[in-house]
């Protein structure tokens, strides 16, 4: 069951719906499938941000409606839950059609459909994660499409990030004494995994260290399922989701290394990255963002975080984009700010 959902419009001093503001619901087709978009911003004249989120197939649209709020007063904020996931999930997906090929162009139809409607010339692109290899891929193939691209578990080398993140679980492992983990972690041995292993040492490392730090997985997993947007009629559709993006993507996606299939890039670029990320190896998104060719780039080190900036440390993301990426989206340069590197 898809449960389309509601969200709360933007209200002046009297109550009166905010002119200029928007916020709305539904599915767009894109690539031939009805994929769930929300757009929401309180002036349509600010610079559209896309949100590529991360997984594959984990809807992160009602963390970032939670502690992100704030962007909508920056930009118009479009929320995309891509192809296989919750809301724009359907057993009837062919798995042929999950390919990053396909999702680079889902993307390009989503940021034509609003670069259309809105009347504007670029979008700002945010990726994370998995969703920080679509947003570069993107940014490398379309870059008069894009003003500016920000990563967080930014993407580099992928395979040497699992090995990274695979012997710091092992040796976690060891450290503690944990027989059961060592027992199946060793018996996966290391990358590359299929899916199902890395299923496997993700299980161990969320046990042993999380993937975020100061919320719980239940206080994480409940936002996700919170209102107006989704509810419990939702979960169903995350789970499946989850489990048959990954399954379906993963083989592609792992063996990407971005250094040799995105050397450069033609906009601005903002690495966000989390100090004690373990899932993707902050040493890989360094290293890329080294020898990374762009206009002008910046890495911000959240010391804070791990995987996930933007719910970890809201108030220094939200401030971070609102300072350095909005000035570079309406096509000039970043305000003097306090933001640290």
């Amino acid at each position: 069951m898809k449960h389309r959902g509601s969200t709360p419009p933007f209200l002046g001093p009297s109550g009166e719906v905010l002119r200029g503001s928007i916020a709305e619901v539904g599915y767009l087709r894109l690539g031939g499938l009805d994929q769930w978009v929300m757009i929401r911003g309180e002036n349509v004249a600010n610079p559209l941000l896309v949100l590529v989120h991360g997984g594959p197939g984990f809807p992160e649209m009602r963390l970032f409606r939670t502690f992100n709020a704030p962007l909508e007063k920056d930009f118009t904020v479009v929320y995309w839950e891509q192809r296989g996931t919750d809301k724009s999930f359907d057993p009837k997906i062919p798995k042929s059609s999950m390919t990053v090929e396909r999702f680079i162009a889902d993307l390009d139809e989503l940021v034509e459909a609003t670069r259309i409607r809105f009347g504007q010339d670029k979008v700002a692109l945010y990726g994370h994660s998995w969703g920080s290899a679509l947003g570069v891929l993107y940014a490398a193939r379309f870059p008069d499409k894009v003003s500016a691209y920000v990563g967080a578990g930014q993407i580099g080398d992928w395979p040497a990030s699992e090995r990274i993140c695979y012997g710091f679980t092992l040796a976690e492992a060891e450290r503690r004494g944990n027989r059961r983990a060592l027992r199946e972690l060793r018996a996966i041995g290391p990358p590359p995994h299929t899916a199902q292993r890395m299923i496997v040492q993700r299980k161990w490392l969320t046990l042993f260290v999380g993937m975020v730090r100061g919320l719980s997985l239940w206080k994480f997993s409940r936002i996700m399922i919170d209102g107006p947007e989704s509810s419990l009629w939702d979960l169903p559709n995350i789970l499946r989701g989850t489990e048959f993006s990954t399954y379906t993507l993963w083989d592609e996606i792992s063996a990407l290394n971005l250094v040799k299939a995105a050397p450069a890039l033609a906009m601005p670029v903002f690495f966000f990255i989390g100090r004690h990320d373990h899932v993707i190896a902050p040493e890989t998104s360094v290293a890329y963002f080294d020898r990374l060719i762009a206009p002008s780039k910046r890495l911000v080190w959240f010391e804070e975080s791990a995987h996930e900036p933007p719910f970890e440390e809201p108030a220094k993301f939200n401030a971070a984009m609102a300072a350095l990426v909005r000035p570079f989206a309406l096509g000039g340069a970043p305000v003097t700010q306090p933001v640290a590197a």
